[in-house]
């Protein structure tokens, strides 16, 4: 009796789900490579052209117009990676700090209760724009663009109302105000370089929202939220407290902004942040969320915004027409989206 022998296939009849990719395949089949293909190509540029963009000392000074971006797009990636959107978010964060100044001034308390008061403030606004999408069944780009109005007009009435001005009483004097700024609106100097907390912070949302994103379950649910809502409801992912979850994180995002520009400045001016939100998108597009959701990167966004603040401020150091600048962003944001879509093909590839 003869033992049946295996036969290799034929040349060609290979399955290509078992062909090993190679290292640059992976690579290239990562959502966030072309983002930093574009920060490394806008750092060329503005080294050859910018000598100013080349001294260290400015490191800090472009780092810090990336994170005023890049805290927000944190939290707008993860949001677009679910699937939705907030266009509430630049106003969101002037809101916040408006939220404290006046809670703090009118009410005559110590800032930290203001402090307070904001977070819950932007956390409610997070949960609401979460619960009404997830309520009525409206696209979330209704929902956040009344959330934006409604956050606008707010903004200038209640500051006047308040305070007779457009911009909130300065809270310099006030008791808490020395310990909330050591904690919102600190710096170090490292040699010639200056960084600022927000910088820090930044970076530490950057690595937290990654590691969420990639390596737990709920960054699993955010992926399937996004992808499919109605097929991850049906395997038992909890897809409302998943998107009221992210609003949340954007609303969170708009406090730490808010707190930091309020103790920086001492004051926030109520007609701030209106046309951001379209900034933290573009961020988010270009670090390779797709606008369809289900697909992207927090560390891209970070990317995105490295990218907006070496552009920023590159332009300037050239000495370049600064009229151009939102062209180019234009630009970034029509090629990120294609390169995201042929990433996007090379990954589903594997």
């Amino acid at each position: 009796m003869s033992t049946p022998t295996a036969t290799a296939p034929p040349p060609g009849d290979t399955d290509d789900r078992v062909v090993a990719k190679g290292r640059m395949g992976l690579l290239f089949a990562r959502p966030e490579i072309g983002a930093l293909i574009g920060a490394l190509a806008v750092a060329a540029l503005f080294l050859a052209v910018a000598p100013s963009f080349r001294s260290l000392g400015n490191t800090g000074t472009i780092l810090y117009a990336a994170a005023s971006i890049g805290i927000m797009a944190v939290g707008v990636s993860l949001l677009m990676v679910g699937g939705e959107f907030d266009l509430s978010t630049g106003v969101a964060a002037t809101a916040s700090g408006i939220c404290a100044a006046l809670t703090a001034w009118n009410f005559g308390l110590n800032v930290w209760i203001g402090v307070i008061a904001a977070l819950v403030f932007s956390l409610a606004v997070g949960a609401f724009n979460g619960w009404m999408l997830m309520r009525t069944g409206l696209p979330s780009f209704l929902v956040t663009l009344g959330t934006f109005f409604v956050l606008q007009g707010a903004n200038l009435a209640v500051t006047r109302l308040v305070g007779g001005t457009v911009s909130t009483p300065t809270i310099s004097d006030m008791a808490g105000y020395e310990s909330a700024r050591s904690v919102f609106a600190w710096s170090v100097q490292i040699g010639p370089v200056d960084i600022k907390s927000l910088v820090v912070y930044w970076l530490i949302m950057v690595v937290v929202a990654a590691l969420v994103l990639q390596k737990t379950s709920v960054g699993n649910w955010i992926f399937a939220a996004g992808g499919d809502s109605d097929a991850a409801r049906a395997v038992g992912v909890p897809v409302k407290a998943v998107k009221i979850g992210l609003f949340m994180t954007v609303g969170f995002c708009a406090w730490m902004l808010g707190m930091h520009l309020l103790f920086s400045y001492n004051v926030m001016q109520s007609g701030e942040g209106v046309g951001n939100e379209f900034i933290y998108i573009i961020a988010a597009v270009v670090g390779g969320c797709l606008l369809t959701g289900g697909y992207g990167s927090v560390v891209g966004a970070a990317l995105g915004a490295l990218i907006f603040g070496m552009t920023r401020l590159g332009i300037n150091y050239a000495g370049w027409n600064v009229d151009w600048f939102y062209t180019f962003l234009g630009v970034m944001l029509l090629l990120a989206t294609l390169v995201n879509l042929y990433v996007k093909k090379k990954a589903d590839s594997r």
